[in-house]
C-alpha cells in the first residue's frame, strides 16, 4: 500500500496552527513531526477470514511516515471512513471537517489515527448486520493494531453514535490495548431499554435508519434499477398503513436491512439476543478497560440513559477517572443553542462553555492519557450537566421559545442532593404531593391504534423524513407525522390524560430519570401506557395560549409489566401495577409554571403501535380499540417520582 501525502486542506495552515498551539510532537527517537501520510484501505483480517478496510493516518517527516511506535486512536464506522462525520464541526462552521483534518489534529501531536469501515459497509468485506458483529470485529481489529510496528500497544477509541456503539462492543469483549475511551452518544448500556427498544416497545427510528442507509448502500447504489425502485418507495405511505410484515415493508427491496429490522422488532423478550456484547454493556462492565473514559449525551438524544448508566457502571469497576457530559441538544448537535422550537441561549453550546471547543477537549483527553502530557485534564469536573430553564419565555429573533439554562458541575451521578419526591395523580387532573383519599376512582379513554397520539419531538434521531427530535409546544402541526386539522394541543385529545400542579410558588429543579408508577386496567390482552413530563408556560403576548414544552417521556408495553424475559398477557378488567422509566433530563420549572404529566397509550412514530391484540411482536395482523383505565385512589395511588434537586 503506497502512502499518500495528506493534502485535504493547505497543510501549512494546519501545521502553523499546531505549532503556534505547541501541539507538534516527536516520535520516540526525537524526530519532529511535520506532516501526515495516509495508508488507505489497509486490509485487517477478522477471525472468520473476512477482510475489513482501514485508513491509517501516521505522523510523518518530509513526506515519509515516521517509524514510531506511537499510541493509536481507533474509530469504527458504518458511514464511510473516507466521509466526514456530520458532528465534526465547531460553532460557526458551515460544514463538518473532513476525516483528514480531524485526524491531523491528533497525528501532529504524536498519535496514529485509524478509521475503519465496519463489516459489509463501503470498502469492508462481509455482510452488514446492524450492531451484532461489532464486538468480535472490534476485538480482532485491536488485536491486529497492537501487533503493528508503528503502534506502541496502547489504543484509544473515539466516535459518535454508531461509532460510539462500536466502542462499547469492543470494550465488552475486553479488546487488547484499549487504554482510554471517548464515547459520544452511544455504546448501549442496554439496547433493549434505549436505542432499539424501550419499555418493551420498538423504536421506529430503526426502520427509518434502515431505509435511509439502504439508499446509500454501495451494493444497492451499484444496481441502478434497484436503487431507483428503492428511491420511489413512499415511506410516509408505509407509516400510514401499519402493521408491516417481512416481504411487505419499505425496505423489502433491501433484504439484508429488512432481515435485521424484523429480527430486532420481533425479539420482544429480553433474551440472549439482547444480552450479547455490543448490545448490553451492563453485562460486561467487568471486561471494560480500566483506563479513563468520557461519556457524552444530551437531553433530546436517544442515549442519556446509556451515558449515565455507563458512567455509573464503569466508575464502580475502575480506579481511573470517568467523566460525564450532558447537554441540552439533539443527537450530536453540540454547537447549536436550540433543540426543536426551544432555544437555551448562548451558554448552551459545548463551544466556549464546556471547553474552547469539542476538539480541544477530546485532544486534551487523549494527550493526557495516551501521551502522558501533564495538561491538567484530570481537573475537569467529573460531571457536567445543563439545566434547562430560566429564560424569558418570549419568542426570540429566530422564532423559538427563549427557555434559557446554564451549566452545572457535580462530583457524581445522580447529582448529590437529589431527592425523589412522589407527585400523585388525582381524578380532577391535579398533580400533588399528597395521595387521593377517594376509593374506586379512575379515568378512562379509548386507545385506537388507527389514530395514535403523534410524536411531537422527544429523544429521537435518525427519524427523517418521518419524525424529528427536540423540544416543542405539545400540539399537533403539519410538521409532525400523524397530526390532523384543526391541529389542537395534545392535551385536548380524548386519549390523553393530563395531570398538572398548580402554578409553582417557587422554582423547582428536576435532574435525573423520571419514574411513573400507574395502576391500570384494560379490556385488551395487551396495550401500552405512555408518560410525558411537560413544562407548562403561562400565556404571554408571544404565546397567548402558553407553551407546553416536552422534557422527557417513556413507555411500557403491558405484557412486560412484571418481567422483561417472560411476557404475560393481561386479563380484561384486572388491575395491574405498571412502571414507566423515562430517560433522564434536567429542567428548572420556573415560578408560575406548572409541572405536567401526560398519560396515554401511544407515542407514534417514535415507538411502534401496540395493536391491542396480544399477537407476536412486530407481526400483528389486525388492530382493535382498547378501553384503558388509570386508577387514582388511596389503594391504587398512581404517581410520578420526580428527582428534585435541593436548593
Amino acid at each position: 500500500m503506497t502512502p499518500s501525502l495528506y493534502t485535504r486542506r493547505e497543510f501549512t495552515e494546519i501545521l502553523a496552527a499546531a505549532g503556534a498551539a505547541g501541539l507538534l510532537g516527536c516520535d520516540r527517537a526525537g524526530l519532529a513531526i511535520d506532516g501526515v501520510v495516509v495508508e488507505r484501505d489497509l486490509v485487517i483480517p477478522m477471525r472468520d477470514g473476512v477482510a475489513l478496510a482501514a485508513d491509517v493516518h501516521r505522523p510523518a517527516q518530509n513526506g515519509r511516515p515516521l517509524p514510531g511506535p506511537f499510541p493509536t486512536v481507533l474509530e469504527r464506522t458504518p458511514y464511510g471512513k473516507h466521509l466526514p462525520s456530520r458532528t465534526e464541526r465547531a460553532l460557526g462552521d458551515l460544514a463538518p471537517r473532513s476525516r483528514e483534518e480531524v485526524a491531523a489534529m491528533f497525528v501532529l501531536t504524536g498519535i496514529v489515527v485509524v478509521y475503519q469501515d465496519v463489516r459489509g459497509r463501503y470498502a469492508s468485506g462481509g455482510t452488514f448486520e446492524k450492531y451484532v458483529d461489532d464486538a468480535n470485529d472490534g476485538y480482532d481489529t485491536c488485536a491486529w493494531l497492537v501487533q503493528q510496528p508503528w503502534c506502541n500497544g496502547t489504543i484509544g477509541t473515539k466516535g459518535f453514535s454508531y461509532a460510539a456503539h462500536t466502542q462499547g462492543a469492543l470494550a465488552s469483549m475486553g479488546a487488547p490495548g484499549v487504554a482510554a475511551m471517548f464515547v459520544d452518544s452511544g455504546a448501549f448500556s442496554n439496547s433493549y431499554q434505549g436505542g432499539i427498544r424501550q419499555g418493551g416497545a420498538f423504536e421506529l427510528k430503526q426502520a427509518t435508519w434502515a431505509y435511509r442507509n439502504a439508499l446509500v448502500d454501495p451494493q444497492i447504489t451499484a444496481e441502478h434499477e434497484l436503487h431507483q425502485k428503492l428511491e420511489a418507495v413512499d415511506i410516509h405511505d408505509w407509516f400510514r398503513r401499519m402493521p408491516w410484515k417481512p416481504g411487505h415493508s419499505p425496505v423489502s427491496l433491501a433484504p439484508t436491512y429488512e432481515a435485521y429490522l424484523f429480527e430486532q422488532w420481533s425479539r420482544g423478550a429480553f433474551d440472549e439476543y439482547w444480552k450479547r456484547p455490543g448490545l448490553w454493556a451492563q453485562g460486561y462492565y467487568d471486561r471494560f478497560p480500566k483506563g479513563p473514559q468520557v461519556y457524552v449525551s444530551s437531553w433530546y438524544d436517544p442515549y442519556p440513559r446509556t451515558a449515565t448508566e455507563n458512567f455509573m457502571g464503569v466508575s464502580t469497576q475502575s480506579d481511573h477517572p470517568v467523566w460525564l457530559v450532558l447537554g441540552p441538544w439533539t443527537h450530536g448537535n453540540r454547537s447549536q443553542t436550540f433543540a426543536g422550537d426551544v432555544d437555551f441561549g448562548p451558554s448552551a453550546t459545548w463551544d466556549k462553555n464546556v471547553s474552547e471547543n469539542y476538539w480541544d477537549f477530546r485532544l486534551r483527553f487523549f494527550e493526557r492519557y495516551l501521551l502522558g502530557r501533564d495538561n491538567g485534564f484530570e481537573q475537569e469536573p467529573r460531571v457536567r450537566y445543563f439545566v434547562m430553564g430560566g429564560g424569558s419565555g418570549r419568542r426570540n429573533a429566530n422564532g423559538r421559545l427563549d427557555h434559557g439554562g446554564r451549566w452545572r458541575a457535580a462530583t457524581n451521578w445522580p447529582v448529590p442532593g437529589t431527592e425523589n419526591r412522589d407527585f400523585y395523580l388525582h381524578p380532577d387532573g391535579g398533580l400533588r404531593t399528597n395521595p387521593s383519599s377517594d376509593t374506586g376512582r379512575f379515568l378512562s379513554y379509548r386507545y385506537d391504534p388507527r389514530n395514535p397520539v403523534p410524536s411531537i419531538g422527544g429523544t429521537i434521531t435518525s427519524g427523517a423524513p418521518i419524525m424529528n427530535g427536540g423540544a416543542y409546544d405539545q400540539r399537533e402541526s403539519p410538521d409532525f407525522f400523524g397530526s390532523n386539522p384543526p391541529y389542537e394541543p395534545l392535551a385536548a385529545r380524548p386519549d390523553v390524560l393530563v395531570f398538572q400542579t398548580d402554578p409553582l410558588e417557587r422554582a423547582v429543579e428536576i435532574t435525573g430519570p423520571l419514574t411513573v408508577v400507574l395502576w391500570v386496567s384494560s379490556d385488551a390482552p395487551d396495550t401500552d401506557f405512555t408518560a410525558k413530563l411537560v413544562d407548562v408556560y403561562p400565556p404571554n403576548e408571544d404565546y397567548p395560549e402558553g407553551f407546553a414544552m416536552n422534557i422527557t417521556d417513556g413507555i411500557i408495553r403491558m405484557r412486560y409489566r412484571d418481567s422483561w424475559e417472560t411476557p404475560s398477557l393481561m386479563k380484561p378488567g384486572m388491575l395491574y401495577r405498571a412502571t414507566i422509566e423515562a430517560f433522564p433530563s434536567s429542567n428548572l420549572f420556573a415560578r408560575g409554571h406548572r409541572i405536567r404529566l401526560d398519560i396515554s397509550s401511544s407515542n407514534f412514530p417514535h415507538f411502534d403501535l401496540n395493536f391491542n391484540t396480544g399477537e407476536a411482536e412486530g407481526l400483528a395482523t389486525y388492530a382493535r380499540i382498547a378501553t384503558n383505565r388509570v386508577w387514582l385512589d388511596r389503594d391504587h395511588a398512581s404517581h410520578a417520582m420526580l428527582p428534585v434537586v435541593a436548593g
